[in-house]
């Protein structure tokens, strides 16, 4: 849980509009009134927390000729921890997250070919040993803001 006001404010104001600018912690830090290195000090004490997996930009894959996919995993509750570490350490993984459902654990997938994405599942069921993941590739591309109020 986040209790600090000032990561509740950079959490609130990174997830959209991001600067593009060679220095964009600097005109984020100046939006905040903290420091540039306040900032990224606050950013990387998030990290560590792992209240923030990555900060990048968000693309369109089909358009840049990429893949994606929708996967869905049936995960024992012993094995949540090792299964969700190993997907994150992909880094076509965009979205990761546990569900009250049969098939547990969500994830996005992007690459640049089926094939690439079909491997990698493979190799994540290998190193988990979770057999049933289902793969959901998109027919239809809809892009949504996805920004969450902290």
């Amino acid at each position: 849980m986040i209790e600090d006001q000032t990561s509740k404010n950079i959490l609130n104001r990174i997830q959209a509009d991001f600067p593009i600018h060679p220095r964009p912690y600097k005109i984020l830090a100046e939006e905040l009134g903290l420091s540039e290195e306040q900032l990224i000090n606050e950013i990387e004490l998030m990290k560590q927390k792992i209240i923030i997996r990555r900060i990048g930009g968000n693309f369109s894959p089909d358009r840049l000729g990429f893949y994606s996919t929708l996967c869905a995993a049936r995960v024992d509750s012993d094995k949540i921890e090792l299964f969700t570490t190993t997907v994150n350490n992909f880094s076509g993984v965009t979205h990761n997250y546990q569900r009250d459902h049969q098939y547990n654990i969500w994830f996005t997938f992007i690459a640049p070919s089926v094939q690439k994405i079909k491997e990698s599942l493979e190799i994540i069921s290998q190193r988990t040993g979770v057999t049933e993941i289902l793969n959901l590739p998109a027919t239809h591309v809809f892009k949504i803001a996805a920004n969450f109020k902290v």
